[in-house]
């Protein structure tokens, strides 16, 4: 374990300081120190470096690449970006004051490519992109209250989410579930305690137990893969943006404190799997797309994004197991 601890430290302070604070005894000035580094070195200052006056990374709200302002926030997010940082409270600043979703109104309809309407943290109407957006909202601390308010009001009666919910789907989504459950949990570690936000988060869940977080639940048969592409849920990708897979369930439940559950333990062992001879876990898929900074080694190689977050999962696990 030292020599996986040694290799995951010669890294950037955006992945140093989360495991002094996960796997190791560091004290906490020492990781506050560390976390402090995200904004000024490596590939945290380099993202915070490309935003432009405009407010905006990409030009844009949010795009198919992965070089938006919606997906950088969400890198920053992962970074750990202390959301209380100068630099953080200025780039947030830029976004909340000058950059809004074009096409939509308040009320969710279309006007046009031409029409500046919603501010950014205010949304806009697929859940699947508010619940990424109210995620970073709310770690960065801003009111995402109408992005709360569509995400309680859209949860379908299995207890998820999805985005075809308007094209007439009673069926949820894993993929965006699990993107409303990281906004729904930001939002109760920024705000406290919430009955109605706590209520739904484990409605939606309880949707990801229930199916072991990757079988059906119809069937018990294995979901091999997204329907909407080549996405397999047991090859495991960093960044994941709005797929998911199996880690990144798991990653929800470490990070939401979730007591043991039975159900759990098939995830569990196939990520022990995936182990190599190392210690390490490889990343098993990139999805295509414009990287704003390289922050892997790439497929095929040991990831260190990957080996962080399956040794926390582990640690979590087994103490609460």
């Amino acid at each position: 374990m030292t020599s996986v601890i040694d290799w995951l430290l010669d890294s950037d302070p955006a992945i140093r300081w989360q495991v002094m604070r996960d796997l190791t005894n560091a004290p906490s000035n020492k990781v506050a120190a560390e976390r402090a580094r995200v904004a000024t070195e490596g590939w945290g200052a380099h993202l915070l470096a490309l935003q432009g006056t405009d407010g905006m990374w990409g030009n844009v709200a949010w795009n198919h690449g992965w070089n938006s302002t919606m997906h950088v926030l969400t890198l920053l997010r992962e970074f750990g970006l202390d959301p209380a940082s100068d630099q953080a409270q200025k780039a947030i600043g830029r976004v909340r004051e000058q950059v809004h979703w074009p096409g939509w109104d308040w009320d969710g309809n279309w006007q046009g490519m031409d029409f500046v309407g919603n501010p950014f943290f205010a949304g806009e109407v697929e859940p699947c992109i508010n619940g990424q957006v109210g995620a970073s909202g709310a770690y960065f601390g801003q009111n995402i209250q109408r992005i709360m308010d569509r995400l309680l009001a859209e949860q379908l009666p299995d207890g998820g989410w999805n985005c075809e919910a308007e094209n007439g789907s009673t069926r949820s989504s894993f993929n965006t579930t699990i993107c409303v459950l990281e906004c729904l949990l930001e939002y109760e570690l920024a705000d406290g305690n919430n009955a109605e936000v706590t209520e739904a988060r484990l409605r939606g869940q309880e949707y990801l137990l229930e199916r072991h977080l990757f079988r059906r639940l119809s069937t018990g048969e294995v979901i091999k893969q997204d329907r909407k592409g080549e996405t397999v849920w047991a090859r495991f990708a960093f960044p994941t943006w709005w797929h998911y897979d199996i880690l990144r369930g798991l990653e929800y439940l470490r990070r939401a404190g979730a007591a043991p559950d039975k159900r759990a333990a098939e995830a569990i062992d196939l990520l022990v799997s995936k182990r190599d001879a190392d210690g390490r876990w490889p990343l098993e898929f990139q999805y295509p797309g414009v990287m704003p900074v390289e922050i892997d080694a790439g497929v095929g190689q040991p990831s260190r994004w990957n080996t962080l977050r399956a040794l926390r999962v582990l640690t979590w696990y087994s103490a609460q197991a």
